[in-house]
């Protein structure tokens, strides 16, 4: 019956499947992208430097150790990354993430954002499988990247991809951090806990020239000092409902907030805790949001003070502060089924630490140590743009014959000796550093035995950082695949409306009128497929739903259209004239569609069409729509009934109007066929 189907639900089993095994599938390839590097590796290391002590051959570098501070964000959010990536595996996200996580974050901003965030929500409703694992992959992809690598371009790679991934998910997950919606507070997480991951990303992405100063921390902490200082004015402004807990039995924005945290699913003690923060901060609104307002500015008054010995205390207080609020407000944000990450507060521990060790342990600059072949005369350290004079061959150490001239050159030069040999063309190549004491030359691309020399002396690390960008174009690309159809998949119909039921039985024929008045009938449209629905011109729920998805439905069988035939069957009693019909047609767009037609007869001749296919039509009081039932059929060219589908869309969305389409699409293709 019209509206009585609820839509898609975000546990739907065939969904929840479809999800699950799209993630197995992708994860043992992405198990099998880590074996094939890993295995490749050892191969080679042990086919270049396996007996004979050839492992001697080649001289390792130790690389520059990676300033502290670095070292705290790039590790913090490269688990901080995975955790992500792990959240958006819950099996409420393919279906849930745009309905009730982006749609809902987006309702209090203007309309602008909201225009442009349900984009994405519909992009993403329009491939929810595809989407959801996207989302997966990439987020854990980017977190092993950012723990593997640890310095060289590498690591700095994995730190603009960081921002590049953190921009999309803060502007279209996270609705700009509702920094344009009403009621901004740090509290609830503003700016967006995504976008500290981009803040951290670029630190990360800086060249370790960069943190060789104090400048760093002295920017990253100043500028979270003023930005809490601002948050702290947010939060004492007047009128923005946080300094009344609650009045008149309503609770003020905190308390609402808390509130409703506490409905999720999670641990009693929790729930325990949020409630009885509730109940205070209605009974003691002032003292809740005074105390806030003062430990914001403080602390934001001490860092930007940019002193050791006060940011030091500040930051204890501060992280221990930033605690209690995940706790006691954000419900660690990531609870209930549909939670995308824990919410800024640790993010925002994360950066504070990172900023303050850079700002009190700026690193020296360390030489390089470089372990160079045993009892072989170190060489004397040469620029990196000056060629390293060979040793003669005379002077070379007999118990180690094999080793070429060169034996060791400072890190910023230092190549395996073999390595460095080349043609005696003497062709020159810019050499690129990784930052773990390793160069390449450009024609080392071409070269499948420097490529091969090249993978032997890469490090564990960077074996892992190659797998983790695999897993993100794992994730991205069939994502992008998706985004290049228009159509929706057609598993959101499937779940709405349960499995298409292949009959293929004889259809029942009839004798109708067309809404141009021309007699149809089932025999006349043999040697056609017949996508056969039934409509009330009048109804305001299912049926103009159910119009959209046969207009869509002709645009992706245009190419069959001459051998595909659209029909309608009026279901309405009362509202069955050729003039009501054109209405509906011009009103739902079907009247420009060349092979739609909308068929009509006696109230006798409908009545028998309707039993014959199991339609059920009652006139509603006060000559309101008709209560009817939602099927659709395929009639294949022999007049037999290929399919039937349960058509009734429910709320309706452009997605599921899109998957019916297809749904429906799919299934004449698969007629026309047979």
């Amino acid at each position: 019956m019209p509206g009585m189907n609820s839509g898609i639900n975000v546990s739907d089993s065939q969904v929840v499947s479809a999800f699950m095994s799209a993630l197995l599938h992708q994860g043992l390839i992405a198990l099998l992208i880590f074996a094939t590097l890993l295995v490749t590796w050892v191969s080679v290391r042990e086919l270049l430097f396996s007996g004979k002590g050839s492992a001697e051959r080649i001289g390792t570098v130790k690389p520059e150790p990676e300033p502290t501070g670095r070292e705290v964000l790039r590790t913090g959010f490269g688990i901080i990354w995975l955790f992500d990536g792990i959240l958006q595996a819950q099996p409420k996200m393919a279906v849930g993430l745009p309905s009730q996580v982006i749609a809902p974050t987006a309702a209090s901003s203007p309309h602008w954002v909201q225009d442009v965030v349900n984009w994405a929500g519909t992009n993403w409703s329009f491939h929810p499988i595809q989407a959801g694992a996207a989302a997966v992959w990439i987020q854990v992809g980017i977190g092993i990247w950012l723990l593997a690598a640890r310095s060289g371009w590498l690591s700095r790679a994995a730190g603009l991809a960081s921002i590049g991934w953190g921009l999309v998910v803060w502007v279209f997950g996270e609705s700009f951090g509702s920094i344009f919606a009403p009621g901004l507070s740090w509290l609830t997480g503003a700016p967006g806990a995504v976008l500290i991951y981009v803040v951290a990303g670029a630190l990360i992405a800086l060249p370790f020239s960069a943190w060789r100063s104090r400048k760093i921390g002295q920017l990253t902490v100043a500028g979270l000092g003023v930005f809490l200082i601002g948050m702290a004015v947010l939060q004492a402004w007047p009128g923005r409902g946080f300094w009344q807990g609650g009045s008149a039995a309503k609770p003020g924005s905190l308390a609402s907030m808390t509130q409703s945290m506490s409905q999720l699913s999670q641990p009693s003690f929790l729930t325990a805790l949020i409630n009885g923060f509730t109940t205070f901060d209605e009974a003691h609104g002032f003292v809740v949001n005074l105390i806030v307002v003062v430990f914001l500015a403080g602390i934001g008054l001490a860092f930007a003070s940019l002193r050791p010995a006060v940011v030091r205390p500040a930051l204890i207080v501060f992280a221990v502060f930033c605690l209690a609020v995940w706790v006691l407000v954000q419900d660690l944000g990531f609870l209930g089924g549909l939670g995308t990450d824990p919410n800024s507060m640790i993010p925002m521990v994360l950066l504070a630490a990172g900023g303050y060790l850079a700002l009190v342990r700026a690193p020296a600059v360390a030489e390089a140590a470089v372990t160079a072949v045993p009892a072989v005369p170190a060489v004397p350290a040469v620029p990196a743009e000056e060629a390293v004079p060979a040793v003669p061959a005379e002077e070379a150490v007999p118990a180690v014959p094999a080793v070429p001239a060169a034996a060791a050159v400072p890190a910023a030069a230092a190549v395996p000796a073999a390595a460095a040999a080349g043609p005696a063309s003497g062709s020159a190549a810019v050499p690129v550093g990784d930052g773990h004491g390793h160069s390449f030359r450009w024609r080392d691309v071409v070269s499948p035995a420097r490529m091969t020399r090249r993978i032997g002396t890469l490090s564990f690390r960077t074996i892992l950082a190659a797998g983790a960008f695999g897993v993100i174009v794992l994730g991205a690309t069939p994502m992008a695949l998706a985004q290049a159809n228009p159509n929706a998949a057609p598993l959101l119909a499937e779940a709405i409306g349960g499995a298409a039921a292949p009959l293929h039985t004889e259809a029942a024929g009839f004798h109708l009128t067309d809404q141009y008045g021309h007699a149809v009938s089932l025999a006349s449209l043999r040697g056609k497929v017949v996508l056969l629905g039934f409509f009330d011109p009048v109804c305001t729920t299912d049926c103009p739903l159910m119009g959209a998805e046969f207009r869509e439905a002709s645009k992706i069988l245009r190419a069959d259209t001459g051998k595909v035939e659209l029909v309608g069957v009026v279901l309405s009693p009362t509202y069955r004239s050729l003039a009501v019909m054109r209405a509906y047609d011009h009103q739902e767009g079907l009247a420009k569609v060349p092979n739609w037609l909308f068929l009509t007869g006696p109230v006798s001749a409908l009545t028998q069409v309707w039993r014959d296919y199991g339609m059920v039509a009652q006139d509603l009081p006060a000559g309101a729509m008709t209560l009817h039932n939602d099927y659709t059929f395929v009639i294949d060219r022999n007049g037999r009934i290929w399919e039937e589908f349960n058509s009734d869309p429910g709320p309706g969305t452009e997605a599921t109007k899109s998957s019916y389409a297809v749904l429906f699409s799919n299934a004449v293709r698969q007629a026309l066929g047979s």
